[in-house]
């Protein structure tokens, strides 16, 4: 987004007008329409803003929140470059795995018991917005441990807002990562037979390799893959296909029968409005598009 020009066409004059992109006044505008817009956003739920994590820490976390996933979620604003929002962020991390209760009391009060009994706690996420972030910053985040997201803001005229990823890491080492998979799919194995778990593990190393970033989120019932938000969510393998819901619009979609579905309204497992039936290799290559489009959603 640091070069992305952005232009308005003039249907009157037939010309085009461009764009200026600008940082907000202060970091409390940035903070504000994002807290109004968090799930459109990020596909994080609010819960509070300007957080007190009492007297003892003494300090208060801009924006917490809850992802599609059931993840706690930290959300920090600066309205330019700062060199210490990545540690900032870990600070009040660090407090929130230590005060589970008090997080798992506030998702109660705010979006229910049943909600709040689903947290997970394996894979807390931060997400730092910022007008910019140094490359120190970047390297910081690709070499830490924990599920870290960086995202530049841009603000275009007075009714644009711009998100872009900058880094992620989703919070284990890629050879943890690797060995989970393979692990899986000899469970898989075990239960369904061996092409269908080589399938399932093609459809999961897919949508991995659509770009940087992205996250791979396990839980019970599907794996979800996100960037900022979902864009997949993946169902265990059946004993004839594999379930890919996607966050696509269904009716941009020429569905065909028995291989892609409307759920919208439907209650499935995961996220996402499109499901994609994946039987065979052919299904999977013909699926990558939607896969892209899932993906660009995010």
């Amino acid at each position: 987004m640091s070069g992305l020009k952005l232009f308005r066409t003039d249907t009157t004059n037939s010309g085009m007008t461009e764009v200026m992109p600008r940082l907000a006044e202060i970091e409390a505008d940035v903070q504000g329409l994002v807290e109004t817009h968090m799930e459109m956003l990020l596909g994080v739920r609010f819960l509070a803003s300007e957080y007190s994590t009492g007297p003892v820490h003494r300090g208060r976390i801009d924006s917490l929140g809850l992802d599609e996933n059931g993840s706690p979620v930290i959300v920090e604003y600066k309205r330019g470059t700062d060199a210490g929002v990545i540690n900032q962020g870990l600070f009040y991390l660090s407090w929130l795995m230590d005060h589970r209760a008090e997080f798992e009391h506030l998702v109660r009060d705010r979006l229910g018991a049943a909600v709040a009994s689903e947290v997970r706690w394996s894979a807390p996420r931060l997400i730092c917005i910022a007008g910019d972030f140094t490359r120190y910053d970047v390297h910081a985040v690709r070499e830490h441990r924990r599920s870290i997201g960086l995202v530049r803001y841009r603000l275009f005229g007075s009714d644009l807002l711009g998100l872009e990823p900058v880094a992620s890491v989703s919070g284990a080492p890629l050879a943890a990562r690797r060995a989970r998979r393979q692990a899986a799919v000899r469970t898989v194995a075990g239960v369904h037979g061996t092409p269908m778990a080589e399938l399932a593990a093609a459809v999961d190393e897919a949508l991995l390799g659509l770009g940087d970033g992205v996250a791979r989120v396990e839980r019970k019932t599907y794996t979800a893959f996100q960037k900022l938000r979902n864009f997949a969510c993946v169902c265990p393998p059946q004993r004839s296909k594999v379930l890919v819901y996607l966050k696509v619009d269904p009716t941009q979609v020429d569905l065909l029968d028995g291989f892609t579905r409307d759920v919208t309204g439907i209650g499935h497992h995961g996220t996402g409005d499109l499901e994609v039936q994946v039987r065979t290799e052919r299904d999977l290559t013909r699926a990558h598009e939607l896969f892209r489009a899932g993906y660009a959603s995010a």
